[in-house]
């Protein structure tokens, strides 16, 4: 990953727009490609690394690993480790994690309403995540 210069024009102008704009707050803790994909799969509940690799499989390991650190340090998941060999990790949501499934539970409703044929395959998938 490349080094962020931080004293850049883009930078700056980031920081106003985290500090004015409620979505550009969630966006920075929430956007991007990946990471919301991986709260959605986190929404039935703890997982195992592997489980989440197999649940997500066109993303590489290191990708996984570098979104599922930066939703650790953002303080949407949590990082269960059992001193066992080989390591017994789990992922799960935290408090502010959860706090996202409304959103995440809308997107998904969005996407099977405005997704044509793919909807059908999409309400199946939802059974897996109730949205209480």
């Amino acid at each position: 990953m490349a080094a962020i210069k931080e004293s850049s024009t883009i930078q700056e102008n980031k920081g106003q727009a985290f500090v004015a704009c409620p979505v550009t707050f969630v966006m920075e803790k929430i956007g991007g490609y990946w990471k919301p994909i991986i709260l959605f799969n986190l929404l039935s509940g703890p997982k195992r690394y592997n489980e989440l690799k197999r649940s997500i499989s066109t993303i590489t390991e290191k990708v996984l690993i570098q979104q599922l650190k930066q939703l650790e340090s953002d303080g949407l998941l949590i990082r269960k480790s059992k001193p066992v060999v080989p390591p017994f990790v789990t992922y799960e949501l935290s408090k502010s994690g959860k706090a996202l499934r409304p959103v995440l539970y809308s997107m998904a409703v969005w996407a099977v309403n405005n997704s044509g044929k793919q909807g059908k395959a999409f309400s199946k998938q939802m059974k897996d995540f109730p949205m209480e």
